[in-house]
């Protein structure tokens, strides 16, 4: 039998109904059918779960670095003709560093073969904090974020991959029209640079705009239109300041984009998804942001790209909330840092 706990929202007639509890961090999910959830945990296990029925099986994964804020991060299925894959991103060590690598296997029936690394960011750290990194897709393409890795500078550095949002193709090669395919010095799979820690990317349904949100550091949380090229200007600009209290360089530059909206104090936006489904009809393409220390779900209400409402939700959970993601039922989803997945009812 199914045990589902219902929590009432503090905001309207909004309810969160518990349908899944791992042992670690819920670090993401994604759905195969309406009943059926990928789930990765940031311990590096991953497991394959049926909301009906309950049924849970370990899947595959890569060999997983977990250390600090690393381990096994996003995880992502696709199917592509008649083909099925799951992508993983996940802290990796290699050559005496730790760094954001991706893998890619084959889905078939509950089980993941022929799994292996298809790219692996170059980056210069030797810390344990900012490895991203979050997955979206369009067309025959990926887009996959890395943190600056707590080395701030690098995130102007066109040479590393610290601090940039990158395309690549579906087996990890890199396109032949992304913007430094031809530039000197520059990785080919930079898409857009001045990132600081973007957990969060997607696309907005009715633009095919990407969407990507970015941990700031004491404020300066930020929501960013994502742009061929475009530099989002950390750490030269941002509305954030050193934990300690100093401001970190000005708000404004020429050549270095503006967000959206940012956030000041923090609210700490992890996974972020705009919602497509039927259940909630007045949430249809809203934005929902997975927040950590804030402790809630916001719901963004944009006209294009202007945010003209935001709401908070279930900060009653008392969780941290590390993703969240439309489901094929039609029913909105999140997850927490305790383990938990959640479906929202009206």
């Amino acid at each position: 039998f199914l045990l589902f706990i219902l929590v009432s929202s503090t905001v309207h007639a909004y309810k969160a109904q518990e349908v899944y509890k791992g042992n670690d961090v819920l670090w993401s999910f994604d759905f195969v059918s309406p009943i059926e959830v990928l789930i990765s945990h940031r311990n590096g296990e991953a497991f394959y779960f049926n909301l009906q029925t309950n049924e849970k099986v370990k899947l595959s994964t890569p060999t997983v670095k977990v250390t600090g804020q690393g381990g096994l991060l996003d995880i992502h299925y696709l199917k592509k003709q008649s083909k099925e894959y799951v992508y993983y991103t996940y802290s990796e060590e290699f050559g005496g560093v730790v760094t954001t690598s991706l893998a890619r296997g084959i889905y078939s029936n509950k089980e993941i073969k022929n799994l292996k690394g298809i790219f692996r960011a170059k980056v210069k750290s030797d810390t344990t904090r900012h490895f991203g990194s979050r997955l979206a897709f369009k067309e025959d393409y990926i887009f996959m974020s890395v943190g600056d890795r707590g080395e701030r500078h690098y995130a102007q550095d066109l040479n590393f991959h610290n601090g940039k949002i990158l395309r690549l193709k579906l087996d990890g090669s890199v396109p032949p029209d992304n913007p430094y395919i031809t530039t000197k010095g520059a990785l080919p799979e930079i898409w857009s640079y001045g990132h600081r820690n973007p957990q969060g990317l997607d696309f907005q349904p009715q633009s095919g705009e990407l969407f990507s949100c970015e941990f700031g550091p004491l404020g300066g949380d930020e929501l960013n239109l994502i742009k061929k090229s475009k530099n989002y200007g950390w750490p030269v600009i941002t509305y954030g300041r050193e934990y300690y209290g100093p401001k970190i360089g000005t708000t404004h530059k020429p050549g270095m984009e503006q967000p959206l909206t940012y956030w000041v104090p923090s609210i700490s936006p992890s996974g972020m998804a705009f919602y497509q489904g039927d259940k909630v009809p007045e949430w249809k393409n809203n934005l929902f942001l997975a927040n950590l220390s804030s402790r809630h779900l916001r719901r963004l209400k944009l006209q294009g790209t202007k945010i003209v409402e935001q709401n908070e939700y279930f900060k009653d959970l008392g969780e941290r909330i590390r993703h969240v993601r439309s489901g094929l039922d039609g029913y909105l989803y999140f997850s927490t840092d305790s383990g938990k997945l959640f479906r929202v009812l009206k």
